[in-house]
């Protein structure tokens, strides 16, 4: 059958759109072969490929449903047209072509009006959103050109790349203009902040635009450009400090037979590995670290009466070294004599104590600036850090042995070490070194805090083995009690009159016996009014 020449155009059409498809399709698989290889691989990613992927999806959905909608090939429901025939069928067809029509007009008018709106802040990578720098302009506006474009040009790229870190040549480009003028555009970068290389990443080093003028930077400004860079996770951001040393580090990683090379800081997150920039996780590991261990003895039991008290800093390999060296001394040893055995128990079990400052040091939020809190007094030592559970969790679930890392690579080197054998196993271990105490460890959380309190275990046993011995004596039962007794032994339950009638005594008697009986633990009292039952306890 011939077709007429307005469908073998459209026909023509379509065929031309299948095959721009194929080819929209090829370049999208390179431009994220590319992206990908660049950036896990080269660590060095490109400026195009990525808005070019997005584009050529767009394309390749736009072409793609117009083969589509030709072939007749989209998911419809067809219920209703298979149950019509003739002119109804086709003008079924005609309605749904004329509402297709009318929402794809008003996608293309509302995505004209975003472009247009976006047009200028769309993809710095394209080059769209930049600056502008003019050599060879003066002041005045006046071009005065540049003697030595080729010496200039080199001078500029080469002063570019070694001054400002990290690179940003990747988003800088040259254009030679007319009367010896050099046109810089400088893309938005992806990596901020960018500093002075000779300055470094500190208020020093980072400048801002701030209307006509740049100013430093303020050191909250450069946190928040670090953190919408690097994400939210605080110990794979990169610190403002950078003059770090790890010889506390590097003893313990000695000390536990794992190697701690240079060569091994991208591994184990104390580098970026972007720009080779030292981590939080390395200030944290450094001699510099900022946040330290408070630790303090009371004389009382609600904690205002010091004693003593003690603040560890540095790495904190040597604060946990430190306060397991001190709480060691807070850890009295009591000894009793039975017959001609001698026994010497702690106040504390040595893993317990180990175990609770492991867990304050690697699972608390460094984001705070705030100190880790352990209070010893005679019946307890209580551990306090920085940070709640995260969402999601409760006491519950910790104590079933149920953990999620806040800092996973910190909890990873410590793991390394060996110093933790694995996660959520510390706080069931400090249970079951308690088993047999009268009093049992208590965890709490708060939305900023955790804390984790260590009976004092000889003081535990002491306060149960007088509180045996002050137990009171048993309750004399008169025989209107034991008439009582029985009849519930008997029944169950009795109410005020049925207890008057038995006794035959008035009803202020029967108040005061039973009033009696129940403050000696022999009866109970259920309900009020009318409703009031006596029950055997």
């Amino acid at each position: 059958m011939k077709k007429n020449p307005f469908t073998a155009a459209l026909d023509i059409v379509s065929d031309i759109l299948k095959w721009c498809c194929i080819v929209i399709m090829a370049f999208l698989i390179v431009a994220v072969a590319v992206q990908v290889i660049a950036r896990r691989v080269l660590n060095n990613p490109t400026s195009w490929s990525e808005p070019l992927s997005q584009i050529s999806f767009i394309w390749l959905t736009v072409f793609g449903c117009t083969v589509v909608v030709r072939d007749r090939n989209a998911l419809n429901v067809d219920l209703l047209q298979n149950h019509l025939k003739g002119r109804a069928y086709y003008t079924l067809q005609l309605v749904c072509d004329l509402i297709s029509i009318a929402v794809s007009a008003f996608w293309m008018y509302s995505s004209l009006l975003q472009v247009t709106n976006t047009w200028a802040i769309f993809e710095g990578g394209l080059k769209i959103r930049r600056g502008v720098i003019y050599i060879g302009i003066d002041d005045q506006g006046n071009v005065t050109g540049i003697d030595n474009v080729d010496e200039t040009y080199t001078r500029l790229t080469n002063g570019i790349r070694d001054a400002i870190q990290p690179d940003v040549t990747m988003f800088v480009r040259y254009v030679l203009q007319e009367n010896k003028v050099i046109r810089i555009e400088v893309g938005e970068g992806s990596y901020k902040p960018y500093y002075l290389k000779g300055k470094g990443m500190k208020p020093a080093g980072v400048y801002v635009r701030q209307g006509a003028t740049s100013v430093q930077a303020s050191p909250e400004q450069i946190r928040q450009m670090i953190k919408d860079s690097d994400g939210d996770v605080f110990e794979e951001m990169r610190t403002v400090r950078q003059d770090l040393t790890f010889d506390e580090a590097a003893a313990a990683f000695k000390r536990y037979k794992v190697d701690f090379s240079e060569d091994k800081y991208i591994a184990l997150g104390l580098r970026n590995i972007h720009d080779d920039q030292y981590t939080n996780l390395a200030l944290l590991l450094s001699d510099q670290c900022q946040h330290t261990t408070k630790i303090a003895v009371f004389n009382d039991e609600s904690c205002t009466e010091f004693r003593d008290s003690k603040e560890f800093g540095g790495s904190i390999f040597k604060q946990f070294e430190n306060s397991i060296n001190y709480l060691a001394l807070c850890n009295r040893t009591v000894s009793t004599i039975k017959g001609v055995v001698r026994t010497d128990k702690q106040d504390y079990p040595e893993e317990a104590i180990r175990e609770a400052l492991l867990n304050a040091l690697v699972h608390r939020d460094y984001s705070f600036s705030g100190s880790i809190i352990i209070n010893v007094n005679d019946s307890k030592m209580e551990f306090i850090s920085l940070g709640g559970l995260l969402p999601g969790l409760s006491t519950e679930d910790i104590r079933l042995g149920v953990s999620q890392p806040r800092n996973k690579k910190l909890a990873e080197i410590f793991h390394r070490l060996r110093l933790i054998e694995s996660y959520g196993t510390g706080i069931r271990r400090i249970f079951k070194l308690y088993a047999s105490c009268p009093v049992q460890p208590s965890i709490e959380a708060t939305t900023n805090a955790f804390r984790i309190v260590l009976p004092n275990m000889n003081a535990a046993s002491a306060g149960a083995e007088n509180a045996a011995e002050a137990k009171p004596a048993a309750p004399i039962i008169t025989p209107q009690m034991k008439i009582v007794l029985d009849y519930l032994k008997e029944y169950g339950e009795m109410r005020d009159e049925e207890l008057q009638e038995l006794l035959h005594i008035k009803k202020t008697r029967a108040y005061l016996l039973t009033r009696q009986m129940n403050e000696e633990g022999l009866i109970e009292v259920v309900g009020r009014g009318a409703e009031k039952k006596y029950r055997l306890k």
